[in-house]
């Protein structure tokens, strides 16, 4: 009884196995093609703008505007100094300008109507030199007092402590009531408009960098970015035997910051890969395979290894495929035809 119904079983269901599988499967082909041989290394990044501000001139501190990760915009006042003692200077060369204007007003005349006179042969000639001198004498001290109040507004500019650059702030190193001197420290900050990455790299990879000046940036997202410039330094650290380089972000990158640990790619030469689409591959458990699809339609499933993704739709091929095979591009059909191809050799063994 157990065999008649087998048999029958058989005999309904293996006549539609062949009517499936006449079906094309969509394919996808194993590709041969050069890509850039990239070696990875770990990098840091880094502020192209980051500094300390110093004081440029003496002043008790009355008023700190910013704190530590507050930003700040180009040219803001930070932090202000008591300006007392230069506006007192300021208005002094102010009234020492407006003096020697006077003089040089007084001069200028006493020098045309001495000319006039000197033209007419009136006067002797020392005369005429002593006007010229006297001229000329008032003409340089309105210089000086031309420089000694610029150099007044620029000690009153200096009690106004301004950013830079736009960026963050990082450290504060004085505090209000404290009393400033020039080149003392004052504030810390950072820009994050310019960043860039700093890679140690083995002296074996600097020739081939230095050939090819292409690296790669993988930010946190899994996005790649094309380093603007890269710089490596001409010294090596005799410590490590490892050379610096910096690679230059471009402006706006998003999600970086300075001190994060990142992935950088750099191209040393050229390599042959082989390449498949990533729908055909097959992820079960730690085995990756794909469906290779034979002659008519025969199917079988293939153990292989895997590199890195590219172009966002293949992944490279390390082992298990050549040239020109075709997989499946739908696994989930492949598998299902593959169980019906190997079903009447399965059944064909009971008794």
């Amino acid at each position: 009884m157990r065999r008649l119904t087998l048999s029958l079983l058989l005999f309904i269901f293996l006549p539609l196995a062949p009517a499936i599988a006449s079906e094309p499967l969509a394919t996808g082909s194993v590709e041969s093609t050069t890509l850039p041989h990239e070696y990875r290394l770990d990098g840091v990044v880094e502020a192209i703008n980051q500094s300390t501000i110093s004081a440029q001139t003496s002043g008790q501190v009355v008023e700190i505007l910013v704190d530590v990760d507050d930003f700040v915009e180009q040219g803001a006042v930070i932090i202000r100094l008591k300006d007392t003692e230069q506006r007192a200077r300021l208005e002094q060369a102010e009234a020492e300008l407006k003096a020697a204007n006077a003089v040089m007003q007084e001069a200028s005349r006493e020098y045309e109507r001495t000319r006039e006179i000197f033209q007419r042969k009136l006067v002797a000639q020392s005369a005429m030199d002593k006007a010229t001198a006297n001229l000329k004498a008032s003409r340089a001290r309105q210089d000086a007092a031309a420089a000694a109040l610029n150099q007044a507004r620029e000690q009153l500019e200096y009690t106004r402590i301004r950013a830079p650059y736009a960026g963050i702030v990082t450290e504060r190193l004085i505090e209000t009531g404290e009393t400033a001197s020039p080149g003392q420290r004052l504030i810390s900050g950072i820009s994050l408009d310019q960043l860039r990455v700093s890679v140690d790299v083995p002296q074996s990879l600097i020739p081939a960098i230095r050939k090819q000046t292409t690296a790669r940036v993988l930010l946190p997202d899994a996005e790649i970015i094309e380093a603007s410039g890269v710089t490596i330094f001409p010294f090596a650290d005799p410590s490590s035997g490892t050379f610096k380089v910096r690679l230059q972000l471009p402006k706006g990158v998003s999600g970086l910051f300075p001190g994060m640990l990142v992935k950088t790619r750099f191209e040393i030469g050229k390599m042959q890969q082989l390449l498949v689409p990533m729908d055909s591959v097959v992820y079960r458990s730690e085995v990756t395979a794909v469906y290779v699809v034979g002659d008519n339609q025969q199917l079988s499933l293939r153990h292989i290894q895997t590199g890195h993704k590219r172009n966002g739709t293949q992944i490279s091929v390390l082992s298990g495929l050549e040239a020109g095979e075709r997989v499946a591009l739908d696994p989930v059909e492949a598998g299902r035809r593959l169980k019906l191809q190997s079903a009447p050799a399965s059944q064909g063994n009971h008794p």
